[in-house]
């Protein structure tokens, strides 16, 4: 019996240094009164096989959700950094995201009124204000800071859209918007409608 107790520690011990440092050291998982995150990778392997990466810094993931929202709901974390579109079955699909800076986080719930593919932009007057080297209006593009794909919230100045900075993605650099890579907000575009409701936890 202690050679098979003896074995057994060995081999979890073996499993564990085996796995890379950041599945070694990942933080314990999210929870809140209405939402809880499980990101193990062992639960979670089968579920993201096949699911594409994509080129975030924050890579896309299929996780446990255990929440109360119906699947299509989008759930924003703002202190996490991550979007999370529920799905069927107790997961969601967990994508990287830049969030507000101090002073431009917000919290509320919402839903996307218009989606754009490679919309325009026309820089409200309160960022002029901040910023007037601004332009007044840029065409859609793959310059334009919207990037390629762009969801409106409500009758609010706040999108869900792509970024040409995908190196922002993870920090809290916008001015209250939420940005994604542009392979990332495409994928969400392709699976979200019209009306679709989105949480924003601050």
């Amino acid at each position: 019996m202690k050679r098979l107790l003896a074995v057994l520690v060995a081999a979890t011990a073996f499993i564990s240094l085996s796995l890379p440092a950041d599945a070694r050291a990942r933080p314990q998982p999210a929870r809140s009164a209405d939402v809880e995150v499980n990101d193990s990778p062992f639960s979670n392997f089968f579920s993201n096989l096949g699911t594409p990466s994509g080129s975030s810094p924050v890579p896309r993931a299929v996780v446990g959700f255990d929440t109360r929202y119906a699947p299509g709901t989008i759930v924003v974390n703002t202190a996490e950094r991550r979007l999370y579109l529920v799905q069927d079955g107790g997961r969601a699909l967990r994508y990287g995201i830049g969030v507000g800076r101090d002073g431009f986080r917000w919290g509320g719930v919402h839903r996307i009124t218009a989606k754009k593919e490679w919309p325009s932009w026309t820089p409200p007057s309160q960022m002029i204000a901040r910023r007037p080297d601004l332009p007044r209006h840029m065409e859609g593009g793959p310059d334009n800071p919207l990037g390629a794909r762009a969801m409106y919230l409500g009758s609010t100045l706040y999108r869900i859209h792509g970024s040409n900075e995908p190196e922002t993605i993870g920090q809290a650099v916008s001015s209250g918007c939420f940005r994604m890579t542009n392979d990332d907000v495409t994928d969400l575009y392709n699976r979200v409608s019209v009306g679709a409701t989105v949480v924003v936890k601050n």
